[in-house]
């Protein structure tokens, strides 16, 4: 993939990712979405089987129990919010736009990479003053980012 591609690609993940990061949801209810709704509804979890199909109300409290405890599957919660008449949406959102995360990681791989070498020259007496080790940093940095992004992981 060439750079102005990959370029764009990062820019377009990142300003779709962007809505979801303004929108401050509320955090998910510590009983679940499943039975916050179901019982704003007023619906009993008999009703709520009823309507999901092929299930019992024993189920549907399972799947509310595993919701509220992490374990439910997203096919399941789909099945329920359907039933729920309910949008399921999914989207992993990084704390912070994806061109920062690669700088960052870049830099601690430099780092990393930087360190050993100064740690050599450090035993054999060869000391490069810091601005020098800080300015070969941002261009082991630059290339890293360069480069192929795996190399970053």
């Amino acid at each position: 993939m060439n750079k102005f591609t990959e370029e764009t690609r990062i820019r377009q993940v990142d300003e779709g990712l962007a809505i979801w990061r303004k929108a401050n949801l509320p955090r998910r209810p510590p009983q679940g979405w499943i039975k916050t709704i179901r019982m704003a509804l007023g619906m009993t979890s008999s009703a709520l089987a009823q309507r999901v199909g092929d299930v019992s109300d024993s189920a549907i409290r399972k799947l509310e129990l595993a919701e509220a405890e992490d374990a439910i599957t997203l096919a399941s919660l789909r099945r329920v919010a359907e039933a729920l008449d309910c949008e399921l949406q999914y989207a992993l959102i990084p704390r912070q736009p994806l061109k920062q995360m690669l700088l960052e990681q870049a830099s601690i791989v430099a780092g990393k990479q930087m360190e050993r070498v100064s740690h050599t020259m450090a035993l054999e007496d060869q000391k490069v003053r810091d601005s020098v080790t800080m300015a070969q940093k941002k261009l082991l940095v630059e290339s890293l980012l360069a480069g192929s992004k795996r190399r970053l992981w």
